[in-house]
């Protein structure tokens, strides 16, 4: 291994990986193309929608919504619960954090769910519906966390 290549590689391993951030909204509100309600608006995204945060500043929030689209949103309107949504065709949500588990209910793409909590070490959700229902699912059927 060259010496070049040594560095570098320790170099990346000296520096921790950047955690995503994800924002749910509180309410309903228009994403623009740029930090300014006089910008463009390109999308309304609907009350409890996880984004994720790209830029952060004092009143504006570049976020990318599940689609991938890049947009901006102003910051007042994040802050509601911590939500989720189903990325999956269909996610089975089951009673513990196990597969074999009991299912509480069946969820489809594009339900959004509460967090209910951490993660455990294995990678299982504890989600709530809206309904009540709660239960745990494994995290890589969701987006937003």
């Amino acid at each position: 291994m060259s010496l070049c290549l040594a560095a570098g590689l320790l170099l990346t391993l000296a520096h921790p990986a950047w955690a995503l951030e994800y924002r749910s909204t509180g309410r309903a509100a228009p994403l623009y193309d740029a930090p300014s309600t006089a910008a463009s608006k390109v999308a309304i995204a609907g009350s409890g929608l996880p984004l994720e945060v790209v830029v952060d500043t004092d009143v504006w929030v570049k976020v990318r919504d599940p689609g991938g689209r890049l947009a901006w949103i102003e910051k007042s309107a994040l802050g509601g619960a911590k939500t989720v949504m189903v990325k999956a065709d269909a996610s089975v949500i089951r009673q513990q954090p196990r597969a074999d588990a009991e299912v509480v209910f069946h969820a489809e793409r594009g339900l959004l769910l509460e967090l209910a909590g951490a993660a455990d070490p294995y990678g299982w959700l504890p989600v709530r519906h809206a309904d009540g229902l709660a239960g745990w699912l494994p995290a890589h059927e969701v987006w937003g966390r």
